[in-house]
């Protein structure tokens, strides 16, 4: 087969560095749309970006040039350095330095659109560290509590 394709679905969920709550409802809207456009210019679709103050989602697809670890590490880094030029007030701001990637089947893709776009009402009744157990569990992923969180 002379000409490769590919498409992969990931649901990419990283947190804000201690889970601090630096992504307030002003500057929300902006890192967002500024998450999208990095995946779009790294050759991603992307499908949602959504989240809360101390966390994002990402559903995107992987851009058959890119490795998954380049292409978050790409992503979190363009990001951390873009708010920080933001405003003096982000100076401090950092990622966690892990993330999960969880792959979506496309006939699951509407439920996890779902579920990234009602973040805030779900995080009135659960952490994201309950959250992100949950994902881990739900995915059978084994880890270990000391090394998930920074």
């Amino acid at each position: 087969m002379p000409q490769s394709l590919s498409k992969v679905i990931l649901h990419i969920i990283f947190s804000t560095r201690n889970r601090e709550p630096w992504l307030d409802p002003n500057v929300r809207p902006r890192m967002h749309a500024y998450l999208a456009t990095i995946c779009r210019d790294l050759g991603a679709e992307v499908v949602r970006v959504g989240g809360v103050a101390d966390h994002v989602h990402i559903i995107t697809t992987l851009p058959r040039t890119v490795s998954q670890a380049d292409l978050i590490e790409k992503i979190k880094k363009t990001s951390s350095k873009w708010i920080k030029a933001l405003d003096p007030r982000y100076r401090r701001f950092l990622w966690q330095r892990g993330y999960g990637a969880f792959s979506v089947s496309p006939s699951q893709l509407d439920a996890v659109v779902r579920y990234v776009e009602t973040q805030s009402e779900h995080h009135r009744i659960r952490s994201f560290q309950e959250e992100y157990r949950e994902l881990l569990r739900r995915h059978d992923l084994d880890f270990d509590e000391r090394y998930v969180w920074d």
